[in-house]
């Protein structure tokens, strides 16, 4: 009787141990996280911005971009990058400043964009208005994180946000 019941629990598990992970991926997520933090070594404020590919491919779409393909198609990479340059809007001590664009890369599940600027004083007032993708989904929820370790304040920005200040700690 036990046997019987093991085999009929196997036999209706394995279909699901089989089943491949992507599709549960293809939904939007509507959350983007950027990272602006100095690195050490160069001197440079630096800027990650990590958006789930799927969620990047569908605001191209929104943008007329008829074939959006972030993992195949570096235009498609580059033409997202340069919207969330426009959305990402960043002031340092009350001076807006325009951070350069480094570069792209796919890392797991998620596009990477990254910016850099040289790096403020210590101390300095850094003003931030995270509108990625909030003009796509009503619901999109951005954080951005400033600074390091014990010195780290998290940001938190939705469609109807407007800019936030945080103090660069190093």
């Amino acid at each position: 009787m036990i046997r019987r019941l093991l085999l009929i629990a196997a036999l209706v598990m394995a279909p699901l141990a089989v089943m491949p992970a992507a599709p549960a991926q293809a939904h939007q997520q509507k959350i983007a996280i950027s990272t602006l933090m100095v690195n050490p070594r160069t001197g440079a404020l630096e800027l990650v911005h990590q958006v789930p590919v799927h969620d990047a491919e569908h605001a191209l779409r929104r943008q007329g971009v008829k074939v959006a393909d972030i993992i195949g198609s570096e235009a498609s990479r580059e033409a997202f990058a340069r919207y969330v340059t426009r959305r990402f809007l960043l002031e340092i001590d009350g001076a807006a400043v325009t951070p350069d664009y480094v570069g792209s890369e796919i890392s797991g599940g998620s596009l990477m964009i990254y910016q850099e600027i040289a790096a403020p004083a210590p101390g300095a007032q850094i003003t931030v208005n995270s509108q990625i993708l909030t003009d796509v989904w009503v619901r999109q929820e951005n954080r951005v994180n400033i600074g390091r370790g014990t010195g780290l304040v998290t940001l938190l920005f939705s469609a109807d946000s407007g800019p936030q200040s945080a103090t660069l700690a190093r």
